[in-house]
């Protein structure tokens, strides 16, 4: 039966088109059929080249005209209006609805109401974390070795996303380029930690933060996986200090590691990108993190990530 492609599915088939990878590799990569591939080109391909956030929009957009009215109350808008307030997804908000049993609408009657409110002066679409834009990815071409590194291909089977223990891990870089948050993710549960490098990008120093911010989960830590940033040359000190082993996905392949990937985004919500993360204090980085850890999942069921991950503590 013919399913809808994510946005990450989305994602990864932009990715791979800019590879020049053919349309069999891309259905293989993702794991769709081809057909779906050539289908997927075909009705959501704006008129240069295929972008995923175009994609994906315009697939939102069609099920809105196709989809069949439900009643919007009053009641319910006021419910849906609070929980955007509060930085909940359209998603977020029809699944919890769901999952407690309560009247709801789709995700996609929840967005169109967020349109509609933008057009008449509202401001529930600041709430939204692409603030309803489509943005370019631009994809670099510098590549730096690290010394002894272990590629994904090494990492085991089983640290497949969905067993718990294993970890992503990334940097968000500030506006002037020296500024640097950390950013680690549990990639069955998505509970996400965060802090600030006071030294930037400097690779010891971040790998001490790492491990001081892992060593209170040490027994949960089976890998962790991240990109070829000259930030994570000290992978072994974070390896041995916390008994575990680091692997780094291929270059240009961030859906390799596609919850921290995610999970960034969704900090790009608080800390936009050209942000002066000196104006932040450690205190507002920490509330940002609480804030996305209490957010429902829809891989979770509509609980959240910090419910799961306390759960499953050993």
């Amino acid at each position: 039966m013919y399913k809808q492609l994510t946005m990450e599915q989305r994602y990864a088939i932009s990715v791979l088109l800019q590879r020049k990878c053919g349309k069999k590799e891309i259905s293989e990569a993702i794991g769709v059929h081809i057909s779906s591939i050539y289908r997927e080109l075909n009705r959501n391909k704006s008129k240069h080249k295929y972008s995923y956030l175009i994609a994906q929009e315009m697939s939102i957009e069609r099920k809105e005209r196709l989809c069949v009215s439900r009643k919007f109350t009053a009641a319910l808008q006021r419910d849906v209006e609070k929980k955007i307030n509060d930085d909940w997804s359209p998603e977020q908000i029809c699944g919890r609805l769901k999952a407690e049993g309560k009247p709801s609408v789709s995700h996609e009657t929840i967005y169109k109401h967020i349109r509609t409110d933008k057009r008449n002066g509202g401001a529930l679409w600041m709430h939204c974390r692409h603030k309803l834009k489509h943005r370019k990815r631009q994809v670099g071409d510098k590549r730096i070795p690290i010394r002894n590194r272990i590629g994904i291909e090494q990492r085991p089977p089983e640290a497949n996303g969905k067993r718990f223990g294993d970890w992503e891990m990334d940097t968000i870089i500030g506006k002037d380029g020296r500024e640097a948050i950390v950013t680690l993710v549990e990639r069955s549960k998505n509970y996400m930690l965060m802090s600030k490098l006071k030294y930037g990008k400097n690779a010891k120093a971040l790998a001490q933060k790492v491990i001081s911010m892992l060593l209170p989960y040490k027994n949960n830590v089976l890998t962790i996986t991240t990109d070829n940033g000259t930030e994570f040359a000290e992978h072994q000190l974070i390896a041995q200090k916390l008994n575990t082993k680091v692997f780094f996905a291929h270059p240009y392949s961030s859906w390799e590691k596609g919850a921290i990937e995610h999970t960034n985004k969704l900090i790009r919500q608080y800390i936009p990108k050209k942000s002066v993360f000196k104006t932040f204090s450690d205190a507002q980085i920490l509330e940002i993190q609480h804030k996305i850890n209490r957010r429902p999942r829809k891989k979770l069921n509509f609980k959240s990530p910090v419910q799961c991950f306390f759960n499953l503590l050993l």
